[in-house]
């Protein structure tokens, strides 16, 4: 048996340490998703700058996105053989020389490798080593505490969104590319909270060869395989609305502030929703498998019910209409998301929980990279909305999430 790391706890805590925990996978999403999300609002100023189009410079936010998604099964494999705690902090090196580096960048390019290669490889050694070694403290109360920790995203957004535009407006774009990278070395300090952990089911021995480093082995369990190919079909219809929920509002009528309230609206729903749905998850009500098939699939009719909205009378209206859908989108997509991490122990043990973690967002980001482009197609013609094509991949994901084996680990 490997020795006991230097100030590992030995058992589920579910509760005190553990909350520290939570509050640096917080921090981490936020200082990962949240920065990610607010990081559009430099754009305009970059492709201005480089005398590029706007679709140029929103590659740069799509690589970091792709490449942290991509890349979070390196992230777990190097965490499940070194730990979380030191792979978390060279993330936050990584992702703070990203930005540095993309401060002086002198072209398009190094903007592309800086902020879309390096800092998005940092963020793919941060989020999903924090996420899983949150999941890896917690068990009775462990989908509060993965919801908690999600909301860091949302939390985020609205305070790093105002304070970038700060910058923006008194240092210029290099200057808050410069001080967000000091912001960005904060990752550290929260790999540092993440204590060693002693669990039974933990395996004997560090994984040997990249097969098992990756834990590709998982795919061999019938009911992670069944999940994970339903978590791939979720992302080609979950990440719709973060692309063209705006454009949506805007074709069907309403005006700019209007439609930024239809975004808010299901954002702050979908925050809710995450806490909300986590408690009532740890309560054991309702089994986690079906709570899932559930959210799954009534994120897809809300996603639906969007679509399917009428043109409002003008650009002075409410839309309320399409601001219910909206909200409703949000609570049934917040409740999903803590569900699905949540549900990962009881799938693959806890030994494995990491490792599955990793795979999880590689997986969602394949089917979240095909839904938006796809569904897009429909934005030009009013009548044809993108909502009604990402119903379908939702609602067929959960039907064979209720068909799969029990949550309990193979």
């Amino acid at each position: 048996m490997t020795p006991r790391p230097a100030g590992a706890l030995a058992g589920s805590p579910d509760g005190g340490w553990g909350w520290v925990v939570a509050g640096s996978a917080f921090l981490v999403n936020g200082l990962s998703y949240g920065l990610l999300r607010s990081l559009g609002l430099a754009l305009p100023d970059i492709a201005e700058h480089f005398g590029r189009t706007s679709q140029d410079t929103a590659w740069v936010s799509a690589l970091a996105l792709a490449v942290q998604q991509a890349a979070s099964p390196v992230g777990s494999a190097l965490s499940t053989r070194w730990g979380a705690r030191p792979v978390v902090m060279i993330g936050g090196v990584l992702t703070s020389l990203g930005f540095l580096f993309s401060a002086f960048a002198g072209s398009l390019l190094h903007l592309y490798l800086g902020l879309g290669v390096l800092a998005g490889s940092g963020w793919a050694l941060a989020f999903a080593p924090a996420l899983g070694t949150l999941s890896r403290y917690f068990s009775r109360r462990r989908v509060l505490a993965v919801g908690l920790a999600l909301t860091g995203n949302g939390a985020s957004s609205l305070l790093l969104a105002p304070a970038l535009q700060l910058l923006l407006d008194a240092f210029g774009w290099r200057g808050a590319l410069l001080l967000l990278g000091a912001v960005t070395l904060h990752l550290i300090p929260c790999g540092a909270l993440l204590r060693p952990l002693e669990l039974p089911g933990d395996p004997l021995a560090p994984p040997r060869g990249l097969f098992a480093a990756l834990g590709l082995g998982l795919f061999t369990r019938p009911a992670f395989l069944v999940f994970a190919l339903g978590t791939a079909l979720v992302g080609g219809g979950y990440f719709v609305p973060y692309v063209h929920l705006a454009p949506h509002a805007l074709d069907r009528g309403l005006g700019g502030y209007r439609a930024a309230l239809v975004v808010a609206v299901a954002a702050v729903a979908d925050a809710g929703a995450r806490l909300a749905c986590g408690w009532v998850a740890d309560q054991g009500w309702v089994p986690l498998p079906r709570l899932l098939a559930l959210f799954g699939a009534l994120t897809g009719l809300a996603l639906l019910a969007v679509g399917l909205v009428p043109v409002v009378g003008g650009q002075e209206a409410w839309g309320g209409s399409l601001l219910a859908a909206a909200g409703a989108y949000g609570l049934s997509a917040g409740s999903y998301a803590p569900l699905v991490f949540g549900v990962l122990p009881g799938l693959v043990g806890i030994g494995g929980v990491v490792q599955a973690t990793g795979l999880v967002m590689l997986l969602m980001s394949l089917g979240g990279l095909l839904g938006p482009p796809l569904s897009g197609k429909g934005l030009t013609e009013p009548a044809d909305s993108p909502y009604p094509y990402s119903p379908t991949l939702l609602l067929g994901s959960k039907a064979s999430k209720l068909l799969s084996p029990s949550s309990q680990a193979s």
